[in-house]
């Protein structure tokens, strides 16, 4: 996993979130993996995420709260190593946030609940999708829910 400590994200006004943790309280709940990723903004390497090449159907919410983030209609094969959405179920269930971590400009998708790190957003890719965005989420911040029969 690659790290981008929260320091190195352009944040200027820290959000209070609905869910509100202690780093002890996050570290109990969440397994190693989940809290570098979710709370220590790492990134699970390519390819190697439960979710990545999943069609099933459903809801992904976020793994550390539970808010409903993506649905399985808007995920798609982006060859990336990571799921990829191209919307998320809601505007308001996801935070979009400048990082400047890498040497680079992208933009920290996280949960808007929690404010976790999911992964990040990349416009103008030529998907073909409606909104010609790639959400690139971290397996490990997921949970999915498949749809009921």
């Amino acid at each position: 996993m690659t790290k981008a400590s929260r320091k190195d994200h352009d944040v200027t006004d820290q959000p209070t979130y609905q869910v509100s943790k202690s780093d002890e309280e996050w570290r109990a709940q969440l397994s190693p993996a989940e809290y570098a990723v979710l709370r220590e903004a790492a990134t699970e390497r390519p390819f190697t995420g439960e979710y990545t090449d999943t069609e099933t159907e459903g809801v992904y919410s976020c793994r550390a709260c539970g808010a409903e983030l993506f649905r399985s209609a808007t995920k798609f094969h982006s060859h990336c190593g990571w799921p990829s959405f191209y919307a998320p179920s809601a505007d308001d269930n996801v935070e979009l946030i400048q990082d400047r971590s890498m040497g680079m400009v992208r933009t920290e998708v996280r949960c808007a609940r929690c404010g976790s790190h999911l992964g990040h957003v990349f416009d103008g890719e030529g998907y073909p999708t409606p909104t010609d965005q790639r959400y690139c989420i971290n397996s490990v911040s997921l949970s999915l829910e498949p749809k009921q029969a």
